[in-house]
């Protein structure tokens, strides 16, 4: 006797039949990714890297240099994730969705019990950088008191440079910021700040030095246009940033290693001559006390 089967159930020989098939597939499968090339096989994830244009413009040829020095290194590929602002970065890195990111002194110690510096550029010999105010190169104006009244430029609201250190310092001369400027805005990025003040659009503004001083050899043209009208004390360069959990991990003494590894590379002293760094240190532990002292002139207030 033949039994029968409903419509849509397989016999017991179709079963194995099927059972046979499906083996010889995998089995068939297997075998071709053992023989495929190693990097179909274990691809290495891509280590991410937060960038912001409030500091590094997206300059394409920069970033290849960059991404070209950095995967060698490292030896897996490297993605920039790009942002627009300080806090959209940052909130990156605290939820692990970046596994680095170059940020500023000031939302690192806004999150300091869960980011840490990994590294410092070197500029001119040292990690360090100042604020600076500017004005339109033809105005009298003379010290930051002179530019009450002004529509101001800051570049980001978590901006050491480009935002805080002249709000601790109108503070610190006992002045109300929200009425000291006319009207404040923010550019979001340095180069924008330099760009508002010399074609008008704003009459002061609060920039990073390091950033103005590399727009000046750039773009003699445009920077010509402005001048400092009052300069800041140093402060620890923008800072490379990690999440606190992965600063002793291998792959962030890995990345560490890379940035240290710039001068010696053609693709890193390309990258680093671009950027006008002499390369990468380690933080020392009082790298940001002054950037802390400008916060709590803030946080005083109130």
């Amino acid at each position: 006797m033949v039994r029968e089967y409903p419509s849509g159930r397989a016999g017991p020989a179709r079963l194995a039949a099927m059972r046979l098939k499906r083996r010889m597939f995998m089995a068939g499968f297997t075998a071709s990714m053992l023989g495929a090339p190693a990097v179909l096989r274990a691809q290495p994830a891509a280590f991410r890297f937060g960038l912001t244009p409030v500091f590094l413009d997206n300059d394409w040829q920069l970033l290849e240099h960059l991404r070209s020095h950095l995967r060698a290194e490292m030896g897996r590929p490297i993605e920039f994730v790009q942002r627009r602002t300080y806090q959209e970065v940052t909130a990156l890195l605290l939820m692990g969705d970046l596994d680095a990111a170059w940020l500023c002194g000031f939302p690192l110690l806004q999150n300091r019990e869960r980011l840490a510096a990994l590294a410092l550029p070197l500029w001119q010999g040292a990690p360090l950088y100042r604020s600076r105010v500017i004005t339109s190169a033809g105005r009298a104006a003379q010290d930051l008191g002179d530019l009450r009244g002004d529509i101001h430029a800051y570049s980001d609201p978590d901006s050491n440079s480009g935002h805080l250190v002249t709000l601790s310092e109108l503070l610190r001369r006992q002045h109300r910021p929200e009425e000291f400027f006319a009207r404040s805005f923010f550019t979001y990025g340095h180069r924008n700040v330099v760009r508002a003040v010399a074609r008008g659009l704003a009459q002061s503004g609060s920039v990073d030095g390091y950033v103005w001083d590399v727009m000046r050899r750039h773009e003699p043209e445009l920077v010509d246009q402005t001048r400092i009208v009052w300069e800041s004390e140093d402060f620890g360069f923008p800072p490379i940033v990690v999440s606190r959990d992965a600063l002793e991990t291998a792959q962030s003494q890995r990345f560490l290693a890379a940035l240290e590894a710039m001068p010696r590379t053609d693709a890193g002293q390309q990258a680093l001559a671009m950027l006008q760094l002499d390369g990468f240190v380690l933080p020392e532990a009082h790298s940001f006390e002054r950037i802390a002292a400008r916060m709590r002139i803030v946080a005083e207030r109130g």
